[in-house]
């Protein structure tokens, strides 16, 4: 019953919706008690032969008068604790997607998508159930039994209903032992329920390379083999849940069968009458329900206790990147200066950055080369604080990016990463997404500055075209010009732009270039690429060397140093004139 403690801070928040809750399930409980004394007041008075047809009208109506009471108050219970529990679920969810946003690179590279997923839907779902059912089946069957057996003992015989428990530690036992099974299958059967969730998103997401090397049997056998995991794991859960009704059946079963061997001996003997009998009878039908709720709350509550443990391990997960006590709410322009030491992604790991130390002026544009795996992605990603430095330091002006507010040091970026993600949304949606107020004629602005106005117009519906989940209707380089309108959309003192040139035509890359050496002066630049052409004409271009800084200067200088960028430069001149199919005159 731990988890009803775990969930105390949201019973405490909604106490009068569950106290209503409460009070009207005990009102319901009491009202059940008349009909019983009626029928045994009834049995009675025809045994004694003095039954009038106004007695039993007005019998008849008093079980009418209950029984349209009862209707009432269980759909007024329902509905205040059915939707608390739709509530919490609402909060958990809510609580779960602010968590997941919070979150560094480096949780998702641990954690999987279809794992995420099902704590967000299954795991929810249960804790959802033991609030609304477990608080419905555990006060329901505590008022309902205490409230029945006391009325029992009061009004009828107390050694008949003494009898008529003793079964009861039994199946108290059994229940109990039974609880402890599930909880741990459960656990194991919603572990295997993720990684299938996992292995049909990841599926679905990689279609195009299953079919490209053939791999579809291979993925429906993989597949199947999961799922038949966690047919085999929820049998399991199946098996010890199927112990419980049989069992508490049995109990009851032997607790009808004391009570008509002790109460016949009592009405046998006059000690008891048969209306009593009667009564008694009938009350200890009302306890089945108890008997058999108690069982199945242990169920809901194991199911919700295995989950909630699932999502509370989940959400007490610290963010790798936070902003430091009393960061700053600033807004960051000016100079970039560069002072990193060393940084490697794990402390464990061999370090990716090294002796980096360069200076960007405001409104520059600065260009990052180097041979694949030399670190320039991860330097720009520094700039974003999705990894922190631990010896160094980055400054924008006169503040270091550590101490101001991630919002801010974020309102000042504007990234185009490599991996260009689009929303299953429509195109405009998409470009304006970090710029929702945006007008239309901005958003066909940044569209003309990324050179992709014109493939938007010729789509069937514009910029509303919905362009499909991560953009899969669109080619390569039209996703990545989306991504760079998108960036440019913000206007940001800072661009990013991680080698998102690469899916473009010469023409097109010269284009893009050229507007943004019109329309962002004053403003900085950052470009990293593989193609030199990209960063020809910056004003400062650094050439990365497994982590270090192998030279730098303006593309005249790094040329007439005649070092590993000129030897980049000859190299991909080269592979262009043999792409063309011409040669050098």
């Amino acid at each position: 019953m731990r988890v009803f403690l775990d969930l105390l801070w949201y019973f405490r928040r909604k106490k009068w919706r569950y106290i209503a809750a409460v009070s009207t399930l005990v009102l319901v409980a009491l009202l059940n008690l008349i009909p019983p004394q009626i029928v045994g007041l009834v049995m009675d008075a025809l045994q004694r032969k003095d039954l009038t047809v106004g007695h039993l009208v007005q019998w008849v109506g008093l079980i009418l008068f209950v029984a349209l009471s009862t209707y009432l108050l269980r759909y007024l219970w329902r509905w205040l604790l059915f939707g608390a529990a739709l509530e919490l679920s609402t909060i958990l969810r809510t609580q779960l997607f602010a968590h997941f946003t919070k979150m560094s690179p480096q949780f998702y590279q641990t954690k999987r998508v279809g794992d995420l997923m099902a704590h967000a839907t299954n795991d929810i779902s249960a804790v959802e159930q033991t609030a609304m059912d477990g608080i419905l089946t555990l006060v329901d069957s505590l008022t309902t039994g205490a409230v029945v057996v006391v009325t029992m003992i009061s009004t009828i015989s107390p050694t008949l209903t003494f009898v008529a428990l003793l079964p009861m530690p039994i199946m108290a036992y059994a229940t109990s032992r039974y609880g402890k099974m599930l909880h741990y299958r459960f656990d194991k059967a919603q572990a295997a329920f993720s990684d299938l969730n996992d292995r049909v998103q990841e599926n679905i997401s990689g279609m195009k390379v299953i079919k490209a090397f053939g791999q579809e049997e291979v993925e429906i056998e993989n597949f199947i083999s999961l799922s038949n995991d966690v047919v085999a794991k929820n049998y399991s859960v199946a098996k010890i849940d199927s112990l419980f009704d049989p069992t508490i059946q049995i109990i009851v079963g032997f607790s009808y069968f004391l009570s008509i061997v002790v109460g016949g001996y009592d009405v046998a003997h006059r000690q008891l009458s048969i209306g009593s009998l009667t009564t008694f009878s009938m009350y200890l039908g009302q306890l089945i329900w108890p008997m058999l709720a108690f069982g199945w709350l242990f169920n809901i509550v194991e199911r919700g206790h295995a989950s909630y443990d699932r999502i509370r391990t989940l959400l007490d997960m610290q963010e790798d990147i936070s902003d430091r006590e009393a960061a700053l709410a600033v807004s960051l322009h000016g100079d970039i200066s560069v002072h990193i030491a060393e940084f490697s992604y794990q402390p464990n790991l061999p370090a990716r950055l090294q002796e980096l130390s360069f200076t960007v002026k405001q409104g520059q544009t600065l260009g990052i080369v180097g041979r694949t795996g030399s670190g320039k992605t991860t330097l720009l990603r520094l700039f974003l604080r999705e990894f922190d430095v631990a010896k160094g330091d980055i400054r924008i002006g006169e503040y270091s990016i550590y101490d101001v507010q991630k919002s801010s040091l974020r309102q000042a970026i504007a990234y185009v990463p490599q991996d260009h993600f689009l929303f299953s949304a429509t195109v405009a949606q998409n470009i304006a997404f970090a710029n929702t107020q945006a007008t239309q004629a901005q958003i066909a602005d940044a569209a003309r500055i990324a050179a992709i106005h014109e493939d938007i117009l010729r789509f069937a519906m514009g910029y509303e075209t919905v362009v499909g989940e991560r953009g899969v209707t669109l080619s390569g380089g039209q996703k990545q010009r989306i991504s760079i309108a998108r960036a440019l959309l913000l206007d940001a003192e800072i661009l990013i732009l991680d080698d998102s040139l690469s899916a473009v035509d010469a023409k097109t890359e010269v284009h893009i270039l050229d507007e943004l050496r019109d329309r962002r002066r004053g403003q900085t630049t950052l470009i990293s690429a593989h193609r030199l052409s990209a960063v020809e004409h910056a004003d400062l271009i650094i050439v990365l060397d497994e982590g270090r800084i192998a030279e730098s200067g303006t593309h005249g200088d790094l040329m007439r140093f005649d070092g590993l960028y000129a030897d980049m430069y000859r190299s991909q001149q080269l592979e262009d004139l043999v792409e063309q199919g011409g040669v050098r005159a």
